[in-house]
């Protein structure tokens, strides 16, 4: 069982991790659009910043739900 949860808190890093890359990269995006004055780059990295905070919010919240839940089930006999 102590396998099963540190695994998950490694899932959780991991997910966490990727959201914070893309939110970063939004953000680049986000400030080569003002940069040049392209509003489809801005556009591009907008969503690319709201994903990653959406990613991000997944791998704090979802992630340690969906461990509970299969803690909760698993076993008996």
């Amino acid at each position: 069982m102590d396998f099963f949860s540190s695994a998950i808190d490694c899932l959780s890093v991991i997910v966490i991790a990727l959201g914070g890359g893309l939110g970063v990269w939004g953000v680049i995006n986000l400030l080569e659009g003002y940069g040049s004055d392209n509003p489809g780059a801005k556009s591009q990295g907008m969503k690319q910043l709201c994903a990653g905070a959406g990613v991000a919010m997944i791998g704090t919240t979802l992630v340690p739900l969906l461990a509970d839940l299969f803690t909760a089930t698993g076993g008996g006999g």
